[in-house]
């Protein structure tokens, strides 16, 4: 652990600023790419006009949420080089996995447009494989993260379990986009399938808090032995408060005009805030957990000052577009035209 008395101003609050806007970006990127790449686990394989209007529902973002994925990932590389080789060195094979799987979404997202009608089938379903591939293996980074790399078979236990939670889960907030964004059967569909993921869900929550304070004493002396815990209680008291509202107001669903479609997506939207603020806590500061903290990972102040003025002009030139975009195409989805 760095002696933070040995750190002028700069470098004690720079490594601070860009482990936020790392975590940011990754936040936003769960969220945004989190709920096209639920829509894409869920296709089903029964009905096609139903995969159409899935599809078009994140047409006109999907390709642009994965901008937040590379910029947290940019950030950890430039701002953090040791931790970015470090976490790299353990997490070479799911990441490649990863990589595999948007690539394969790329491609399909484009060819199940253009390519002749006998083969839509296929590409939705390489659509859907990539959708997979690249949800289990964040889970699985997750996982093998929060267990510090151990590679026991405990530790690679966990990391499949949380593969499995996190797929859930953005299946979970992707479901809860379409009843927002769709009507009809497919809009009863997707509350079903948001209630079945919600409850995987909530077991991954559940074993990630479990195991996090158990790992560590370090968490679980932030989290049991601090002043605040009555307060850090409330993160997952609200966590399964939510949970709970989703659960039976999906149960009712639907209302009549459309009453409170959207609360399920906002409710997903704060449980994932939630979980993060949880993890974000636990493994504060360390980027590597108990192995790297931010300042020793951090470049020079110099080159840290020198990248924030790039990052003051990207930033919110990114928030801009993702806002304009999210407004010009809000509403329910409809056919999704190539021209």
């Amino acid at each position: 652990m760095t002696d933070l008395s040995q750190l002028s101003g700069a470098a004690y609050w720079l490594p601070i600023v860009f482990i936020s806007l790392m975590a940011l970006a990754l936040f936003l990127y769960a969220i945004l790419d989190g709920y096209d790449l639920g829509v894409g686990i869920l296709l089903p394989n029964d009905n096609e006009q139903q995969r159409d209007t899935m599809i078009a529902s994140i047409g006109p973002f999907w390709d642009a949420n994965e901008t937040w994925l590379v910029l947290g990932i940019g950030l950890l590389l430039i701002a953090f080089p040791s931790a970015h080789s470090l976490i790299l060195f353990h997490l070479y094979l799911p990441i490649t996995v990863m990589l595999t799987g948007l690539i394969l979404r790329g491609v399909a997202f484009d060819f199940r447009a253009k390519a002749p009608a006998d083969h839509k089938d296929l590409w939705d379903k390489i659509f859907k494989t990539g959708s997979l591939m690249a949800t289990l293996s964040q889970g699985y980074m997750l996982g093998s993260y929060v267990m510090g790399f151990e590679q026991s078979l405990a530790a690679i236990f966990f990391a499949a379990l949380s593969a499995v939670c996190v797929t859930a889960g953005y299946s979970f907030i992707g479901a809860a986009w379409l009843v927002m964004k769709t009507e009809g059967e497919l809009q009863k569909r997707a509350a079903w399938w948001a209630r079945r993921c919600a409850w995987l869900m909530t077991l991954g929550i559940i074993a990630v808090s479990i195991v996090n304070p158990l790992v560590s004493d370090t968490i679980f002396n932030k989290w049991f032995g601090s002043s605040l815990f009555i307060i850090l209680l409330m993160i997952p008291l609200f966590c399964f408060l939510l949970l709970f509202i989703v659960d039976r107001y999906l149960r009712l669903f639907p209302f009549a005009n459309d009453f409170g479609c959207w609360i399920p997506f906002a409710s997903a939207v704060f449980i994932f805030l939630l979980s993060f603020i949880g993890l974000a806590y636990s493994f504060f500061p360390y980027v590597v957990p108990g192995q790297l903290d931010i300042w020793q990972a951090a470049s020079a102040p110099e080159s840290l000052m020198f990248i924030l003025y790039g990052s003051v002009l990207v930033l919110p030139t990114i928030i801009i577009y993702t806002i304009f975009s999210y407004k010009v195409f809000w509403g329910k989805a409809t056919q999704l035209r190539y021209y």
